[in-house]
């Protein structure tokens, strides 16, 4: 289960730059570095945090829900443009890395804090949406094999949910078949969560190796081209 935005998808802090427009558009004091710090998180939640810490804990929750929603929409509109009018390209490595799994049948599966619209952006400016299926699971020829949004599920990362549709689509009952990277927080948090034998993260994404060393993980790799040697040096992977 790979990440997006920072460790499949190359990320120019266009993410960071959006949510700072939106803010500011929306009158959040919220600075560059608390932002980043909730990457990965599904971006509606983004806002009722930060909604939550500008107008204190006493605020109603009908306030904080309707200026988190508005901020949202505003956020909304400002990523989609962007997306709709820039590039994407995958992180290096990621292509090969995903050839390589699929010599050795295994699933890649993407999830993600963005929700479907980014999320199928991104997918079809990559022509990583060919051969998906209605229910975003691949076949043959496929360059992924699943990929589900952070708005699909009951909650975002670091809660389970999306890994644990993921290993539903494929009929996985133990999560000692699912490995999870990511490049935040809350990527590592999630593959805890969800019982991934292995909970990783690169750290050329969002966040630096000393910004995620503080977290439980069970490494930290300098891109994802790292990954093929770190499964097979631990015998999580049979050569095909």
């Amino acid at each position: 289960m790979f990440d997006m935005a920072g460790t499949t998808v190359r990320d120019n802090d266009e993410v960071l730059m959006c949510f700072s427009q939106a803010c500011r558009q929306e009158g959040l004091s919220a600075n560059d570095k608390r932002l980043n710090a909730l990457m990965g998180v599904s971006k509606l939640e983004v806002f009722q945090r930060l909604w939550r810490e500008e107008l204190g804990e006493f605020a109603p929750l009908k306030i904080i829900a309707e200026k988190s929603r508005d901020s949202f929409q505003t956020f909304r509109g400002i990523l989609e443009h962007y997306y709709s009018s820039h590039s994407v390209e995958p992180t290096g490595g990621a292509l090969e890395v995903f050839e390589w799994l699929r010599k050795r049948d295994i699933k890649i599966a993407l999830n993600t804090g963005f929700y479907r619209m980014v999320t199928n952006i991104i997918l079809d400016k990559l022509g990583w949406s060919a051969g998906l299926n209605a229910a975003y699971i691949g076949g043959v020829g496929s360059i992924i094999d699943f990929s589900i949004a952070s708005d699909e599920v009951p909650q975002g990362r670091p809660a389970p949910y999306m890994i644990e549709r993921a290993m539903k689509a494929f009929s996985i009952e133990n999560p000692n078949q699912v490995v999870k990277i990511g490049d935040t927080p809350v990527d590592l948090g999630e593959g805890r969560n969800a019982g991934c034998i292995a909970s990783l993260a690169v750290v050329n994404g969002t966040h630096s190796r000393e910004e995620l060393e503080v977290f439980d993980n069970d490494g930290l790799l300098g891109s994802i081209i790292e990954l093929p040697e770190w499964l097979e040096t631990r015998g999580l992977v049979k050569n095909p």
